[in-house]
């Protein structure tokens, strides 16, 4: 039998280094909050890093329809790219409003979140994105 190859479209390295981005830009956060009670720039970090941050979680909702669209796999991705974009839209309000007793564990909850979506993108990507070979089929003259 010939061998099955699975494509990996070129949506998914983008939506993966989207994720990727999203997850540094919400750990930048966590250190520059940090920074917010030992520094004078820590304020100004942390308002620039929640710009990134929202930034980049608008660039994981492209990414996500852009690698949904082509192949018409599930909307999952697209679902969960939505759903971040909401959580951090709630979280610049409550950053804005200085509500930290529902800022940071909201932080804490959508890094965790975004370690797991990375994880699951970039497993998915080992699973489907290698070379799979079909049943091998011995002649019957050369069967031991």
């Amino acid at each position: 039998m010939a061998t099955r190859t699975t494509s990996e479209p070129g949506g998914r390295t983008f939506l993966q280094v989207a994720i990727a981005l999203q997850t540094l830009a919400i750990l930048f956060q966590a250190t520059t909050a940090g920074l917010l009670l030992s520094s004078s720039h820590g304020e100004v970090l942390h308002s620039v890093g929640a710009r990134v941050m929202y930034g980049a979680t608008m660039v994981y909702v492209l990414a996500a329809i852009l690698a949904w669209r082509p192949g018409g796999g599930s909307p999952r991705p697209v679902l969960h790219s939505t759903g971040f974009l909401l959580l951090a839209s709630v979280q610049v309000v409550l950053g804005v409003a200085h509500r930290p007793a529902f800022h940071v564990p909201l932080g804490v909850l959508m890094f965790g979140l975004s370690v797991l979506a990375l994880g699951r993108e970039l497993s998915d990507r080992t699973r489907s994105g290698r070379v799979r070979p079909g049943p091998v089929q011995v002649p019957a003259g050369k069967r031991s």
